[in-house]
């Protein structure tokens, strides 16, 4: 049995040892899980919602694990939220799409915003909410449709950022992990 190594976070006040996965040769990365953590999302919701910008209308998130924290930031903060969904439905009408490519799962995704939620946010400002921001792809994925639905993007907002700490020195975040790699860590 292969023996798991862990990094040591603490997150608003909470402490959690996240596990190392390999997301390519050599190349790891420390897994923050959120779902059914209820102390650690709620303390990441209180920490972030002082944070976000006062003209906030919307938060929005993909369906990914930051779901959870999208939902205690609107509680905290009294903003609605929309999470861009994975698959389409029916019932979403005339959707905007755009693909992502996730680090966790390395292949390509595509997000969808309902009709309803659409005319929802259109001219709205809105906050982009994720529970990691490595890649940027899901950002990306997210921008661009709040592009299509004429939403304008204020701010970025995650518990972690991850990678190159300059690249995301825009993003309101608690704290940065850093990619572990065979020799270095970023």
């Amino acid at each position: 049995m292969e023996e798991v190594e862990f990094y040591p976070v603490n997150v608003a006040g909470v402490e959690r040892r996240l596990p190392l996965m390999e997301v390519a040769p050599g190349v790891r990365i420390a897994v923050l899980n959120i779902l059914g953590d209820n102390e650690l999302v709620q303390a990441a919701a209180r920490a972030l919602a002082p944070k976000l910008p006062p003209e906030t209308e919307y938060l929005v998130t993909a369906e990914t694990k930051s779901i959870p924290l999208v939902y205690a930031l609107s509680v905290e903060s009294n903003l609605p939220y929309i999470v861009l969904r994975k698959s389409y439905k029916p019932y979403m009408g005339e959707a905007i799409s755009a693909e992502t490519l996730s680090i966790t799962t390395n292949k390509p995704q595509t997000l969808y915003l309902d009709a309803k939620d659409r005319h929802a946010i259109q001219g709205k400002r809105v906050v982009l909410i994720d529970d990691v921001i490595s890649t940027g792809s899901t950002l990306q994925g997210m921008r661009l449709i709040m592009q299509k639905a004429n939403a304008q993007v204020i701010a970025e907002a995650a518990i972690f950022t991850e990678g190159d700490r300059a690249r995301w020195s825009n993003v309101i975040a608690l704290g940065h992990l850093p990619v572990f790699t065979s020799n270095t860590s970023s």
